[in-house]
C-alpha cells in the first residue's frame, strides 16, 4: 500500500469516528463578522475623504529650530478637496517634547482624521571654546588644561563640566549636555620651549636729547613663558654720544635656556637746542572755517610754517590742507571738555588718542606731539582728578609723546571785548631775542586771524626765524601745579 493512501484512509476514519459539529449561530456570526469587516473596508475605500501627508508622518525638529509644514493633500470620490482641511495644533521648538498637528476634513456625514507627530528633540553638540594650536609644556613642567568654554544650545554654559583626558603626548577635552550630544576635541601635547623672551624697555623706544645733556638709560624687564630672571643675561649694545648731533642706536638681546631669542632696539636723537630767537606760531582749538582757512592762505603768501593743535570739531579738509601744505599738525583734544579729559588718566589717553585717529585717518602720519587742554600747568583738572597732571606728564613720554607749553601768549582766550590790535600788541611786546617764542593763540578767533599778517611782518623786520614745531624741537614746558 502506498504512503499516500495509507495517510488518505486514516484520515477518513478520524472523521466517521470523531464527527464534529459547529453551531449555526456560530456560523452566523462569524460571516456578520466577515460582512461587518468587508462593508467598513468599502465605506473606507469608496466613500470616506482621504488625507495623505507629505513628508514623514513623525518628524524630528532639531530644538529652536523653526517647525515647516511639509504639506498635505485631500481627495473625495476622486475630487481634491485640500482646501478644506483644518489643521490644528501647534509646535514650540523652544521647547524640548512630543507635539501633535492633527489633519481633519469633513465630507457630509464623513469625516477623517490624520495625525503628524513633531519630536522636538537637542541634537546639537556643545561648542568648545580653546586655543587652536597644539600646547607646548615647558620641560619639566606638568600639563595644566587650558581653561575651555563650553556652551551649549539648550543647557547654555557648560565650562563647569568639561572633563579633561590627560595621556602622556595628548589631552581631550570632552563636554556632554543633558541631552546625551558629547563634543571631544583632542590636542597634541609637545614638551617644549618654542616662546621667545620678552623685552619691555622702560620708557619710550624713541629718545630725544640735546647738546650737553646727559643719556640715562630708562632700563628694560624681561618676562619668559619657562625662564626666570633673565634681566641679567641681556646684552646691550651700542653707544651715545651727547656732544655730537645724530642718531643712535641701542640693541637689547635676549636668549632663553632652550635658545628662543628677543631683540629690540631703541633710537636715541642727539639734535642742538632750540635757536634763540626763533617764533613757534602755534594755534589750538581748530579747525574752523572762515578763521583756520584765511590763517592758512596768508601763512602761505608769507612763507611761514606753523602748528596747529587740532580737535574733534572742524572740517577734515582743513586737517588735510595744514598737513599738505608743510604745517605741522599736532595733538590737544577729542572733546576739550575738562570733566572728560582730566576723569582719569584712563579718560586722558581715550580722548587723546581718539584725536590721533583723526589724525592719521586724514594725514595718513601718527602725530606724537600733543598740548595738554589748560596746559601742563592747569589747576582745574584737580576738580577731576588729585595729582593727574604730575602723572600723564610723565606717562605721555612714557608712550613716546612729546608735549608743549606756550611761554607767550597772544591772550586771544581771555573774555571781555577783544581786537586785532590788541593781540598784535600782546606777542610782538613779549617777543625776545634771548629765548625761543613759543606763542599760544587759536585758530578760532577771527581778531587772531586778522593780527596775523602783523605779527609775521614784525617778527622779519626784526630778525626773527619762524619755525614749525617737530620731534626734534626741544619741549617748551610749564610748572605742574597738579
Amino acid at each position: 500500500m502506498s504512503k499516500k493512501l495509507f495517510l488518505k484512509r486514516k484520515w477518513k476514519r478520524f472523521w466517521q469516528t470523531k464527527h464534529i459539529t459547529i453551531p449555526k449561530w456560530v456560523l452566523y456570526g462569524a460571516f456578520a463578522c466577515f460582512g461587518l469587516v468587508l462593508l467598513l473596508l468599502v465605506v473606507d475605500t469608496i466613500f470616506l475623504p482621504k488625507i495623505s501627508l507629505k513628508g514623514k508622518k513623525v518628524v524630528v525638529l532639531n530644538y529652536q529650530d523653526r517647525y515647516v509644514e511639509k504639506g498635505y493633500t485631500a481627495k473625495y470620490l476622486g475630487n481634491d478637496i485640500t482646501k478644506r482641511v483644518k489643521v490644528s495644533g501647534k509646535v514650540n521648538s523652544k521647547k524640548l517634547g512630543e507635539y501633535e498637528i492633527v489633519y481633519t476634513v469633513r465630507e457630509g456625514m464623513f469625516k477623517k482624521t490624520v495625525t503628524r507627530t513633531v519630536l522636538v528633540k537637542d541634537k546639537t553638540k556643545p561648542k568648545l571654546e580653546m586655543n587652536s594650536d597644539d600646547i607646548y609644556v615647558c620641560p619639566g613642567d606638568e600639563l595644566v588644561p587650558e581653561k575651555v568654554k563650553a556652551t551649549d544650545n539648550y543647557d547654555g554654559d557648560l565650562s563647569k563640566k568639561v572633563e579633561n583626558i590627560i595621556s602622556h603626548d595628548a589631552i581631550i577635552y570632552r563636554v556632554k549636555d543633558s541631552s546625551g550630544n558629547v563634543r571631544e576635541v583632542e590636542k597634541k601635547v609637545l614638551y617644549q620651549d618654542i616662546v621667545s623672551p620678552e623685552i619691555i624697555l622702560n620708557g619710550s623706544n624713541e629718545t630725544y636729547l640735546y647738546i650737553g645733556d646727559q643719556y640715562e638709560e630708562a632700563g628694560y624687564t624681561v618676562s619668559d613663558n619657562c625662564d626666570e630672571k633673565l634681566e641679567e643675561k641681556v646684552e646691550v649694545s651700542g653707544e651715545v654720544n651727547p656732544s655730537v648731533v645724530g642718531e643712535y642706536l641701542l640693541t637689547y638681546k635676549v636668549q632663553d635656556q632652550s635658545g628662543n631669542q628677543q631683540e629690540v632696539t631703541r633710537k636715541v636723537f642727539v639734535r642742538e637746542r632750540n635757536k634763540n630767537g626763533t617764533i613757534y606760531l602755534t594755534f589750538d582749538d581748530g579747525p574752523n572755517s572762515g578763521t583756520t582757512n584765511v590763517i592758512l592762505d596768508i601763512l602761505m603768501e608769507e612763507g611761514v610754517k606753523a602748528t596747529f593743535f587740532v580737535t574733534n570739531r572742524g572740517p577734515d579738509e582743513l586737517i588735510k590742507r595744514e598737513f599738505d601744505e608743510g604745517h605741522t599738525v599736532a595733538l590737544h583734544t577729542a572733546s576739550h571738555d575738562y570733566a572728560i579729559v582730566y576723569a582719569s588718566d584712563e579718560s586722558y589717553f581715550n580722548d587723546l588718542y581718539s584725536v590721533q585717529d583723526r589724525v592719521k585717518r586724514i594725514t595718513g602720519m601718527e602725530s606724537k606731539i600733543i598740548r595738554f587742554p589748560g596746559g601742563s600747568s592747569n589747576t582745574i583738572s584737580r576738580r577731576y582728578s588729585e595729582g593727574i597732571m604730575t602723572r600723564l606728564t610723565q606717562e605721555v613720554q612714557n608712550r613716546g609723546f612729546k608735549y608743549y607749553d606756550w611761554n607767550l601768549s597772544s591772550g586771544d582766550a581771555a573774555g571781555g571785548q577783544l581786537d586785532s590790535s590788541t593781540i598784535y600788541n600782546n606777542v610782538v611786546s613779549n617777543l625776545r631775542k634771548d629765548r625761543v617764542n613759543m606763542v599760544l593763540m587759536h585758530d578760532i578767533k577771527s581778531y587772531t586771524r586778522d593780527a596775523l599778517r602783523d605779527i609775521i611782518h614784525y617778527g622779519k623786520e626784526n630778525g626773527y626765524v619762524f619755525e614749525p614745531i617737530t620731534m626734534e624741537t626741544e619741549m617748551i614746558t610749564q610748572r605742574v601745579n597738579n
